[in-house]
């Protein structure tokens, strides 16, 4: 078994997650207790490109065209025989539908722990993670002898896992991929006429304390004022007030605004966890 940190690279449809670079920054700090490398491990068809700004030591990269987009059975296939060739000390994966789908798929194929939810690493290579909805931070060892790491947005910044220098690129074949039962037809994306509060560099954000539906009419004259858009918190999106495509938190949009301004939020860690990386609160 080795030290190395493999980090498992989410993209979709052409575009590295945010939540991948997070990662990589988290797998930096974790390498220098376990004394391994990063490495990013990219499923994909045509896909080597993406490897150019990840902040890894080395990227192993798989094209296939069964794995030009995700769908879990084609993953757990490959990773799970690079896990076996390479037994890195741990595996990150986002915390998010992709990486929870391998994680857990991983874990029962292979028999390796999972921490789930975490959030950072300490120096001395132990694992924070959020449990009680994100009341309760708790502290443990990192299990063996292969640890599966879900992470959470929140620990790390973007920019630490990304480099300006293109790593090294290791391409191996990928294992038989025939037969699979799952495969992506198309995708079917939501309505996108409405505003996007995801690249708004300001928000007015409202939630339960407003009251009641109307008094969002006083949050959209401030935003007006403002000069930016309004967002909602999940209990104003569940009662029918605003649409969800404002819903900010952890079942709706991760935004960072240079300014982040909430009107009766209570600051719910679902609803943190999409706008805590806002440069002003």
């Amino acid at each position: 078994m080795s030290q190395d940190i493999f980090v498992i690279i989410e993209h979709l449809r052409g575009q590295v997650s945010d939540t991948s670079y997070v990662m990589l920054a988290a797998g930096k700090q974790l390498s220098q207790s376990t004394g391994g490398n990063v490495t990013a491990v990219l499923l994909g068809h045509n896909a080597q490109g993406l490897a150019v700004k990840l902040a890894a030591e080395k990227v192993i990269y798989v094209d296939n065209p069964a794995l030009a987009e995700f769908t879990s059975e084609a993953y757990l296939v490959v990773l799970a025989e690079i896990i076996k060739s390479y037994s890195p000390r741990a595996v990150l994966l986002g915390h998010s539908s992709i990486g929870m789908d391998i994680a857990s798929g991983l874990s029962a194929k292979l028999g390796f722990p999972v921490v789930s939810s975490c959030r950072a690493f300490t120096s001395d290579g132990k694992f924070t993670i959020q449990i009680c909805g994100g009341k309760i931070m708790a502290e443990g060892e990192l299990p063996g002898p292969v640890a599966l790491v879900t992470m959470v947005p929140g620990g790390y910044k973007v920019e630490i896992g990304q480099s300006a220098t293109a790593p090294a690129v290791e391409t191996i074949a990928a294992p038989a991929l025939e037969g699979l039962r799952v495969s992506l037809k198309q995708y079917i994306e939501p309505d996108t006429s409405d505003v996007d509060i995801t690249k708004e560099k300001m928000l007015v954000s409202v939630g339960r304390g407003i009251q009641n539906k109307d008094n969002i009419d006083l949050a959209n004259d401030l935003a007006a004022a403002l000069g930016c858009a309004v967002s909602a918190s999940r209990p104003v999106v569940d009662q029918g007030w605003m649409a969800t495509t404002r819903l900010v938190g952890k079942s709706g949009k991760l935004v960072k605004p240079k300014i982040y301004l909430a009107l009766g939020i209570s600051g719910a860690p679902e609803h943190v966890e999409g706008m805590g990386e806002s440069e002003a609160i």
